[in-house]
């Protein structure tokens, strides 16, 4: 695999890692609350890192192709973003992730945001939980959806078939493919399905400026333990 990334895939590979590294050194300086284990290497990759060159953009940015050894070749971009608001000099960084369904792209830009609130003293207090996923100040509860555990099922038939299949053989392959699918499909619920309920608890209010304090989990989890 390293053997097919062009210099910059490298350098930013050898980049991410040092910095895991300084990362934990850094921790155990300062003393840093919470588990603080050495870095671990994958033996496997599902990203890879591009600087300035390892990449090319089509005219109508709508194609995006890998130019080095890896072998990805063209691929099509689909999503909400258009690319054609910015200069290709402002690109200075693409992450190519694998995932069950699909190559994912990652634009890194230079570009300068500045977004201006007005202040409006509202203030929402919410805390989370596992029997309800959202209580705040006002007494509203959200419900907890539990995508995981009303998938478990099929998880466990999607194992099932799995562990029958011949290692290495092209059935074990697309089982497997299969039950990554699942799992990307029930982590997209958790996160965005979430993500969603509570920008819609906020926007219920009628107030678009909100100022919103959580609890710390560590602070709580640490009460626990003290009792």
């Amino acid at each position: 695999m390293v053997k097919t990334l062009n210099s910059t895939a490298r350098q930013a590979s050898a980049e991410r890692a040092w910095g895991s590294i300084s990362r934990f050194y850094e921790n155990w300086k300062k003393k840093t609350k919470g588990k603080k284990g050495f870095s671990q290497v994958k033996k496997f990759s599902r990203s890879v890192e591009y600087k300035t060159c390892g990449w090319k953009l089509s005219e109508d940015k709508k194609y995006l192709t890998i130019t080095d050894k890896t072998r990805v070749g063209r691929l099509k971009l689909v999503g909400s973003i258009d690319l054609n608001f910015y200069q290709i000099k402002q690109i200075k960084r693409i992450r190519l992730v694998k995932k069950a369904d699909g190559y994912y792209p990652q634009f890194g830009l230079d570009q300068d945001r500045k977004e201006i609130t007005p202040k409006t003293g509202s203030l929402l207090g919410i805390d989370l939980g596992l029997e309800s996923f959202l209580t705040d100040s006002n007494g509203k509860k959200l419900e907890n959806p539990r995508f995981l555990r009303k998938s478990e099922k099929r998880f466990k038939k999607l194992q099932r078939r799995l562990s029958k299949k011949v290692k290495g053989s092209n059935n074990r392959k697309k089982a497997q493919n299969r039950l990554g699918r699942k799992h990307l499909k029930v982590s997209r619920q958790r996160k965005e399905g979430l993500s969603i309920a509570g920008s819609a608890r906020i926007n219920a209010l009628g107030q678009n400026n909100l100022c919103v304090v959580n609890e710390s989990l560590q602070d709580k989890l640490a009460g626990k333990k003290s009792l």
